[in-house]
C-alpha cells in the first residue's frame, strides 16, 4: 500500500490503492462461494438432489452464470450502488432515504417498508453468524481430499481458527487490512487459473455461457431447477457487501475490481468445476479442490483458508458498522463501541457483539459439522436481504429519480421475480435448516422494535417527570431565595430541550446550587452518515441572554462517534454564556432504574425483553467519552 499523500497527488494510484482495497474487504463473501456451491448442488445427501448429466450440468452452470450477472452486476453493481445515502450504503442507509421527507410516501407506508428494512438488518446478523461457519468449514474441508484420514480434524480446526479470529477482532483490522487485497489478488487469480485447467479438460462446458441452458433447464426441468436455486445461491452470497461497503470504498472502485477481476475469476471457477464433474461424476465430494494437481492441494487449502478468513472478517466488521447504526437510530440500547484505527473511524469494534457472534458461530460449527448442511441456512439469509433490499430500493428509486413508472416497474418485476424465485426455493429447505435464519431474524426483529418501542414509551414518562425546561428557567429568575451559584461549569446531559434534566432540577430543588455557567447538551442523531463540524453544535439561550444558562444540541450522524467534550469543545468561549474551557467542568448525568410494571403500551413479555435488553447498555459516561473523575451520575426508578 502507497503513502496516502503520494496517492492523493496521483489519482491513478489513489484508484489502483481502492480497488485493491475493496479486493481485500468487499469481496471475500462472493469471492469464497465457488468453494462449496457446486458441490451443494450436486450434494448426493442434498433432499432434492440434482442428477449428474451433461444437460443438468450445463443448465446449473448457466444458472449460476447468470443469476450472478443479473443481480450482481446488473441489480447491486449498475443499480443498487446508485442508491447512497451520503455516500454511505446498506440497507439501514435505504430506510433513512424512505424516512426523508424528500421521498413522499404515507406515514404508514414508510414505517412498513421501515419495518421490513429492520427486518433485513436483522436477517444480516443471522448472515454474520453463518458465513464464518460455512467458510472457514469448507476451507478446511479441503483437508479431507488432501488426506482423508484429516476429516476427524475438521471441526476442531474450524474451532481453533474461528477462536483465533474473533480474539484478534479487538486488535482491530487496521494493520492486517493491508495484506487483505494481495492476498484475494492472488485468490482470484488462482482460481480462474484453476478454472481455466478445468475447461481444458472438456471445452464444451463454454456452451454453458450461453443463457439459453439455463432457460432450457429452469423451464424444461422445473422440478429439478427449481431445488436447485437453493444452492445456485450461493453463488451471489455476498452480494449485499458490495453494497454495504459502498462508504468505504466509492462506487467506483468496487465496480472496477468486480468487472475485472472477481467476476470473470468466478465465472471461470464454476465453468471448470463444471466440467470436471462432467469428466469424472463420480467424484463430487470437492471439485473445487480437485482442480488443482495433488501438489497443489495443500496450498490451495492454505489459501482458501485464508480467503474464507478474509470473507468472514468482512461480515463481522458488517456486523459492528450495522449495530452502531442501529444505536444511532434507536433500535439497540448504547453498547460499548472502541474505535480500533486513527486514521478510519469505520475501523471499531463493539465486545459484547463480537463475542456473542463467536459463541453462535462455534455453535454451529458443532451442530452442523460440515459446509453442506449449512448451505441451506445460508441461502434463506442472503435471499431474504436480497429481496428485501430490491424491494427497498425500487422504491427509493421511483420517488427519487426520474424515470419512467413502467421502466421501474418493469425492472422491478424481473429482479424480484428472481428474489422471489430463489426465496422460495429456500423456503424449501426450512425442515433442513434454513428455519435458523428466519428464527435468527424473527428474535433480533424483535429485540431491535421492542427496544425502540420501549424507549419511546420511558422517553414519554420520564419527560412527565422532568418536566419543562423553558419553565424551569423562568423559575429560577424568580425563586426566593435565589439559588447560589458556585464557580465553574456543569453540563447536564439531556434528552432534548423541552424537558428539564433531573440532576439539574435535583441540585436547584435539593442542594439550593447552580454552577457559574450551565450547559445542557442534548444529542440528536441526523439521518445521515457524518456531521460536518460547522453543522455540529446549535445553541439556544432558553430567553435569558445573561444568566449562564444555555442549552446546546449536538449533532452527529449514524456513522459519527457521539464525543460529547470534543463536541463542546468546538464551542466553548464563543458565546459569554458557554465557558472558555472544560477543564473544571462536571459533567451529570440522569440514569434511570427500569421496573415491570402495569402501565399500558406493551405487552407484559415484551416490557420484560425491554427491561433485559437494558441490561446490556453500555455506561453513558463511556459512550459520550465523559471523563470518568468529572462525571457525577443521579438515578431516578421508572416502571414499564
Amino acid at each position: 500500500m502507497q503513502n496516502p499523500d503520494q496517492a492523493t497527488r496521483n489519482p491513478s494510484l489513489a484508484r489502483l490503492a481502492l480497488t485493491v482495497g475493496a479486493l481485500g474487504v468487499v469481496f471475500g463473501d462472493i469471492g469464497t462461494s465457488p468453494i462449496y456451491t457446486i458441490q451443494t448442488v450436486f450434494n448426493p445427501e442434498d433432499p432434492h438432489p440434482v442428477p449428474v448429466s451433461v444437460e443438468n450440468v450445463y443448465g446449473v452452470i448457466s444458472l449460476m452464470i447468470w443469476s450472478v450477472t443479473l443481480i450482481v452486476t446488473l441489480e447491486y453493481v449498475l443499480f443498487v450502488l446508485r442508491a447512497d445515502n451520503d455516500g454511505e450504503g446498506g440497507i439501514l442507509s435505504l430506510i433513512t432515504l424512505i424516512k426523508r421527507r424528500a421521498v413522499p410516501g404515507t406515514r404508514r407506508t414508510k414505517a412498513l417498508l421501515a419495518a421490513l428494512g429492520i427486518f433485513g438488518a436483522s436477517l444480516f446478523f443471522g448472515d454474520s453468524m453463518i458465513t464464518p461457519a460455512i467458510s472457514v468449514l469448507s476451507a478446511v474441508e479441503g483437508l479431507e481430499v488432501v488426506r482423508p484420514s484429516f476429516a476427524s480434524w475438521t471441526v476442531p480446526i474450524t474451532a481453533v481458527i474461528i477462536v483465533g479470529l474473533f480474539t484478534a477482532q479487538k486488535f482491530g483490522t487496521a494493520r492486517v487490512g493491508r495484506l487483505f487485497g494481495p492476498v484475494m489478488i492472488i485468490w482470484f487469480t488462482t482460481i480462474g487459473a484453476a478454472g481455466i485447467s478445468g475447461i481444458a479438460r472438456n471445452p464444451e462446458v463454454l456452451k454453458a455461457l450461453s443463457p439459453t441452458y439455463a432457460i432450457s433447464f429452469l423451464f424444461g426441468h422445473f422440478g429439478i431447477a427449481f431445488f436447485s436455486l437453493a444452492a445456485v445461491v450461493l453463488a451471489i452470497t455476498g452480494a449485499e457487501a458490495l453494497y454495504a461497503d459502498l462508504g468505504h470504498f466509492g462506487r467506483a472502485a468496487i465496480t472496477r475490481a468486480w468487472l475485472f477481476l472477481v467476476f470473470p475469476a468466478c465465472l471461470l471457477s464454476y465453468l471448470g468445476q463444471g466440467a470436471l464433474v462432467l469428466h469424472d461424476p463420480a467424484n463430487l465430494s470437492s471439485p473445487f479442490f480437485l482442480l488443482v494437481p495433488d501438489w497443489g492441494r495443500l496450498p490451495l487449502v492454505l489459501l482458501a483458508t485464508a480467503a474464507t478468513v478474509i470473507a468472514s472478517q468482512a461480515v463481522i466488521t458488517g456486523a459492528f458498522s450495522v449495530t452502531h447504526q442501529a444505536i444511532q437510530l434507536g433500535y439497540l440500547p448504547r453498547l460499548r463501541i472502541l474505535y480500533t484505527s486513527a486514521q478510519s473511524i469505520g475501523q471499531i469494534y463493539v465486545p459484547w457483539i463480537n463475542w456473542a457472534l463467536m459463541v453462535s458461530v462455534l455453535t454451529l460449527v458443532f451442530a452442523f459439522q460440515s459446509s453442506h448442511k449449512l448451505a441451506y441456512a445460508f441461502g434463506m439469509a442472503v435471499t431474504g436481504t436480497i429481496t428485501i433490499t430490491t424491494t427497498l430500493f425500487f422504491y427509493v428509486a421511483q420517488h427519487r429519480w426520474k424515470v419512467s413508472r413502467w421502466l421501474t416497474f418493469s425492472l422491478a418485476g424481473v429482479f424480484l421475480t428472481l428474489d422471489v424465485l430463489f426465496l422460495s426455493a429456500n423456503m424449501t429447505k426450512l425442515v433442513h435448516g434454513a428455519w435458523l435464519p428466519l428464527l435468527i431474524g424473527v428474535t433480533v426483529f424483535t429485540v431491535m422494535t421492542t427496544w425502540q418501542r420501549g424507549r419511546a414509551l420511558v422517553t414519554e414518562r420520564r419527560e412527565s417527570e422532568e418536566g419543562s425546561l423553558r419553565d424551569f428557567v423562568d423559575s429560577l429568575h424568580t425563586r426566593k431565595p435565589e439559588p447560589v451559584r458556585v464557580p465553574g461549569t456543569a453540563v447536564f446531559l439531556n434528552r432534548g430541550k423541552e424537558t428539564t434534566p433531573l440532576a439539574m432540577r435535583a441540585n436547584v430543588e435539593h442542594n439550593h446550587v447552580l454552577h457559574e455557567h450551565a450547559v445542557i447538551v442534548s444529542i440528536a442523531t441526523r439521518p445521515v452518515p457524518y456531521v460536518p463540524p460547522a453543522e455540529r453544535m446549535v445553541l439556544d439561550e432558553l430567553g435569558y441572554a445573561n444568566d449562564g444558562i444555555t442549552h446546546v444540541t449536538a449533532y452527529f450522524g449514524y456513522m459519527d462517534e457521539p464525543d460529547v467534550p470534543a463536541a463542546l469543545a468546538l464551542i466553548c468561549g464563543t458565546a459569554p454564556e458557554l465557558p472558555v474551557s472544560l477543564g473544571d467542568a462536571s459533567y451529570f448525568l440522569s440514569t434511570i432504574d427500569l421496573e415491570v410494571g402495569q402501565a399500558p403500551g406493551m405487552t407484559m413479555w415484551r416490557k420484560r425483553l425491554f427491561v433485559a435488553t437494558s441490561g446490556i447498555t453500555a455506561d453513558a459516561a463511556d459512550y459520550f467519552r465523559l471523563p470518568r473523575d468529572q462525571t457525577v451520575i443521579v438515578g431516578s426508578r421508572i416502571e414499564v
